[in-house]
């Protein structure tokens, strides 16, 4: 029985993965690319509504003072 701690001997074992490190690297950068976009997306859209928004009721407001 092997006395290490880890699974892997290297760290170049750890990336290799037993040679399905391109998947499961590939995989977390995939998964983390999705997360990333799943707060950034909805962070964006409420912004550019928030601008819009800010640019009607400017507009509205000054079409109300000038009739």
């Amino acid at each position: 029985m092997s006395n290490s701690v880890f699974a892997f001997n290297t760290f170049t074992d750890f990336l290799a993965m037993g040679k399905h490190g391109l998947y499961v690297w590939l995989s977390f950068g995939i998964t983390l690319g999705v997360m990333g976009l799943n707060v950034l997306l909805p962070w964006l859209a409420k912004k550019n509504y928030i601008k819009q928004e800010s640019r009607r009721l400017r507009w509205e407001a000054q079409n109300e003072s000038g009739s």
